[in-house]
């Protein structure tokens, strides 16, 4: 059976203990260094362009009008394609919601490709982020806890995807700067999007 995650109401205590135990928040003297982060990509895919070879919309992704960007890939011998739906600020935090649909005809072993193993939390997508490229920072996902039982405040997942599967996956972050108005998402195996507006 697989795991339903459900998206936490995050509200006064809890929203201090994320401010207090989450190093996904803004990263002060620019981008971050540390060892175990990796380097951004280079390659990106536009907002505003979805990839020329990307297949028929599928009836249980989001509606056009909801899809701020989308990319078909090819990765484990399938097709998959993201579509981000959603990067909603709400004061200190920001929300990011996307689908990935197994358009392929074979199951994609998704292992720890979009977690963060450094911290425990290989089945998740802790490891993506969001990257304000105007101050030079980047926004990790947002976490509770101690080491190595920390918790982020995302989406988890089964190692495999299915043929036909869509995955509805969030992660909530700490929210950049007011003047800020777009980032590149930065989803480790499935690639980087440029500037996803934020709303």
């Amino acid at each position: 059976m697989r795991r339903t995650t459900i998206m936490p109401l995050v509200t006064g205590s809890v929203l201090a203990l994320l401010l207090a135990g989450c190093g996904a928040l803004g990263l002060p003297g620019g981008d971050d260094t540390s060892a175990a982060e990796r380097p951004a990509q280079k390659q990106g895919t536009s907002a505003t362009a979805a990839s020329q070879d990307e297949a028929p919309a599928d009836r249980r992704s989001a509606p056009p009008d909801r899809v701020l960007a989308t990319r078909t890939i090819s990765t484990g011998k399938t097709e998959l394609r993201v579509e981000i739906t959603g990067l909603k600020r709400e004061g200190k935090l920001t929300t990011l919601s996307w689908t990935v649909t197994n358009t392929g005809d074979r199951s994609w072993d998704m292992s720890s490709k979009l977690g963060d193993i450094n911290a425990n939390l290989g089945l998740t997508v802790a490891g993506v982020s969001l990257i304000d490229r105007v101050n030079g920072k980047r926004y990790r996902v947002a976490r509770t806890g101690d080491y190595p039982n920390y918790q982020c405040v995302c989406s988890d997942y089964d190692i495999e995807t299915h043929p036909g599967e869509v995955l509805h996956l969030y992660a909530v972050f700490g929210s950049p700067p007011p003047e800020v108005t777009k980032v590149d998402v930065e989803m480790k195996a499935l690639g980087v999007f440029t500037d996803v507006p934020i709303s």
